[in-house]
């Protein structure tokens, strides 16, 4: 089923009516007509036929009748604006027609006929139509030319201000462009002097890790002799693994105890390293101390005796 079919079975869409289908052929008939007298002028047959052709037919479709009776409503707006436009330019030309043969009259009167005009002054005459035209002067009133010509001028002005910007603009855009290609040929001698140094960096960095690594190696072979050395140690020494460090710090508690109750014997013992081992000669040794100590005893009788008689004295 076809498109047109569909809007004829669609129940939904309305059935154009009779006054939209005769305003639309009536349009179509217009276009034909016009067309036709348009090929009559040309020297071309055919207009009865394109009549013919430009209809609805039996059955349209609402959709085509809608669409097609917009668009006469539009042209029919379209030719009535272009009717006036064209009214009014032909009332311009015709007052210009005019106001050309009264000229020509006068000039003819005159003596100045375009024909009668000597080859100079008909080519002062093109040149000054040719600046009229170039001005869009209607007229050629001096007033008109000077007003062109200011008008000339200030448009030259406004022209040169905006040709003096533009050079502004692309200087200014012309010493951007060079700072910034300097500053990125700066930028990639940066780039490139960086890239040496990391390179230098890396290749003193690997030769630094390398000596680290070389002595890091040394110490680690000492450091297992040394292990080896300890546990042979605590081999010999009969360390076991039941030694932790509690029952370490209990047998150092243990040895200062021992210490402590230890010194008060070391003491008399250390006083008895000067006498003799035989018991004669220590009974002798005694007996000379105690004559030592009572010598002293009389020296600091004596001493004191003197100190009290000078006292008195």
């Amino acid at each position: 089923m076809d498109h047109a079919a569909a809007e004829h079975l669609d129940p939904t869409i309305p059935a154009p009516s009779s006054a939209a289908v005769a305003e639309v052929n009536a349009w179509l008939a217009s276009l034909a007509a016009e067309a036709g007298g348009a090929g009559g002028t040309g020297g071309r047959g055919g207009g009865g036929g394109a009549a013919a052709e430009l209809s609805l037919g039996p059955d349209p479709t609402p959709r085509g009748v809608t669409y097609l009776r917009a668009l006469a409503s539009a042209s029919r707006g379209r030719s009535r604006a272009a009717g006036i436009a064209a009214a009014g330019l032909r009332a311009q030309a015709a007052e210009y027609h005019a106001e050309a043969a009264r000229l020509r009259e006068a000039l003819e009167r005159a003596g100045l006929a375009r024909d009668a005009l000597p080859p100079p002054a008909t080519a002062a005459a093109r040149a000054v139509a040719a600046v009229a035209n170039l001005l869009a002067i209607r007229d050629t009133e001096m007033s008109s030319f000077v007003v062109a010509s200011a008008d000339l001028s200030l448009r030259r002005a406004e022209v040169e201000e905006k040709r003096d910007k533009v050079h502004k603009e692309s200087k200014a855009l012309l010493d951007y462009t060079r700072k910034a290609i300097n500053k990125l040929t700066e930028l990639k001698k940066m780039l490139e002097k960086f890239k040496n140094d990391v390179e230098k960096q890396q290749v003193e960095q690997m030769t630094d890790w390398q000596t680290k690594l070389v002595m890091m190696d040394s110490k680690e072979r000492q450091y297992i002799l040394q292990v080896s050395n300890y546990k042979a140690m605590l081999n010999r020494v009969g360390y076991t693994p039941e030694i932790n460090h509690g029952v370490l710090m209990e047998m150092a508690e243990h040895k200062k105890d021992l210490e402590r109750k230890t010194k008060p014997i070391a003491d008399t013992l250390r006083s008895y390293q000067d006498l003799p081992p035989d018991k004669a000669l220590a009974a002798l040794a005694i007996e000379d101390k105690k004559r030592q100590y009572a010598a002293a005893e009389k020296y600091l009788e004596d001493v004191l005796q003197s100190a009290l008689t000078t006292t008195g004295l």
